[in-house]
């Protein structure tokens, strides 16, 4: 099987992960008013003049260069957008990629949304592209996020020290995890009994 990660609409009982396109705009801006959102960013908030734009110029670059592939989730009870996540750094040659850039506006976060998706990602990923591994990452200081991660079944990899620079010059200590195809049966059956409850 060949790993070529392309644009794909993923859709669960929660939630819906749409293929990015600049018809998300207006609504990516309506779910990203709440600067907390983006604490652990790299980039500016969101909802700032302009950064909507600039954010999805780049997914759009990424994906047009194959490196990226970029979503819209969107609450499957109501059909709004709630977020974004993607798929990036994706290796080919190695069959590895990561799950990351990915925000919930407040009212969507604590919710199933999140973990259905992390679910129909990694299920793609692992099942439907033949991923080999499959890492995230996120700010060192963020614990939510760590537990959050750890939740998925992902192992903690290290810390890798002044590893990415903000928009605010701070460059930051990155937590790594990875979950591989070996562990992935297990860590499906886990977030699948989550979404059960």
């Amino acid at each position: 099987m060949t790993f070529d990660p392309q644009p794909v609409l993923l859709a669960g009982r929660h939630v819906r992960l749409e293929p990015l396109e600049p018809r998300h705009e207006s609504a990516l801006l309506a779910a990203a008013k709440d600067p907390e959102v983006f604490r652990w960013f790299l980039t500016p908030p969101l909802g700032e003049p302009g950064e909507m734009r600039k954010w999805l110029e780049d997914a759009f670059r990424a994906q047009a260069a194959r490196t990226e592939v970029a979503f819209a989730t969107v609450r499957a009870a109501d059909g709004r957008v709630v977020g974004s996540t993607r798929f990036l750094d994706i290796r080919r040659p190695h069959r590895a990629l990561e799950i990351g850039n990915t925000w919930l506006a407040r009212e969507a976060q604590r919710t199933a949304i999140n973990t259905e998706a992390k679910l129909l990602m990694l299920t793609q990923a692992f099942e439907g592209w033949g991923a080999g591994r499959v890492q995230l990452k996120t700010d060192e200081r963020n614990d939510a996020s760590r537990a959050a991660i750890a939740r998925l079944g992902c192992a903690f990899e290290g810390v890798l020290r002044k590893y990415q620079a903000r928009y605010d010059g701070y460059i930051r200590n990155t937590a790594m995890f990875s979950l591989v195809a070996d562990e992935w049966p297990a860590a499906k059956a886990r977030l699948q009994a989550r979404l059960q409850c």
